[in-house]
This record gives structure tokens, sequence and C-alpha cells, in this order.
């Protein structure tokens, strides 16, 4: 029995690039950037006031926030992922509306194109959203849960030890939450 492969239009294409897990270059470079910050931030917090010494520890720093900004940032893309689909819904028919509202008097235009259109501002939409609302959960809870581990659960760790399993612990887990599909 052969199988035919349907080939895919390029518009199909970009709707499922749209709506898959990976993430525009602008989006990853987005996401690292914000990860490498919010990873850096611990950092002042075990100088001023752990008091671990910032020259003979930059190596430890290093390290440590490197592997939280990938564990961030996989985080952030994990969280999108779920959330633009949700997005979408709930604001469908509000784009939807303003989108027919200001091509209403193009009559010049088929309803295929209407109907693109509007997916298209949908999408645009519910991927900014997304995109805003991970980073600021994501970074809200990692910071809470770096805190947390820091000052509550590890404080009677030496210094270098709490801030590697702190950075550990926190980042672990915030990618480990961000699996969740709910």
């Amino acid at each position: 029995m052969a199988s035919k492969t349907k080939k895919l239009t390029k518009q199909e294409e970009l709707l499922l690039q749209d709506f898959s897990r990976n993430v525009s270059t602008k989006s990853s470079a987005l996401f690292y950037g914000n990860a490498f910050i919010v990873s850096a931030i611990p950092i002042w917090l075990f100088w001023r006031i752990h008091q671990i010494d910032m020259y003979m520890s930059i190596i430890l720093f290093l390290i440590f926030t490197s592997v939280s900004t990938y564990l961030v940032a996989l985080a952030y893309k994990n969280v999108k992922f779920v959330l633009k689909h949700k997005i979408a819904i709930k604001r469908g028919e509000a784009v939807n509306r303003e989108v027919m509202r200001q091509i209403a008097d193009d009559k010049k235009m088929s309803k295929q194109e209407k109907e693109e259109r509007v997916l298209w501002k949908k999408n645009e939409v519910a991927d900014y959203e997304a995109t805003t609302f991970s980073i600021f959960y994501n970074n809200a809870l990692f910071l809470v849960l770096v805190i947390v581990a820091s000052f509550y659960l590890l404080r009677s760790f030496s210094p270098y030890v709490n801030y590697s399993l702190s950075m550990v612990t926190a980042s672990g887990l915030l990618a480990l939450f961000s699996t969740s599909s709910k």
C-alpha cells in the first residue's frame, strides 16, 4: 500500500509554526536576556547579604547563573506555549470584532483573506500576551523560590553551598512547574 503524503501549503506551514512549541529567534533572545538578568540578581543577594566574596566566587557565580539562565528560559518557553492557546481563545472574539471593524470598508478583500487577517491578529495578540505574562510569572516565582530557599530552607549551610543549592533548587523547580499542562 503506497502512502500518499500531502504537501502542506505555505500558509498552512506558517499557521502550524505559529502554534508550535518552537519560539522565534526574537522571542528566544528576549527569553535568554530576561533569564540571564533574573538569574544574576541573586548574585547581589549573596554578595551583599550572605557576604560571599565576589572575586573569589566568580566561577561559581558564572556556572550557576548559566545553568539557571537555561532553566528559566526553558520555563518561559513552556509557560508561553500553554498560555498562548488559552489567551487566543479568550481574546478571540474581541480581536475578531476589532479586525472586522478595521477592514469592514475594504470590499476588495475576500472572506478568506479577512479570516486569515483575523487569525493572524489573534496569534499576534496571544503571542505578545503569553510572552509578557510568562516572563513576569516566572521571574516572580523564581525570585520567591530563591529567597525562601536561601533565607529559610538553607540558612544553616555555608554561603557557597547555600548559593549553589538555592539556584539549582529554584531554577529546577521553576522548570519542573512549567511542564504542567494547566
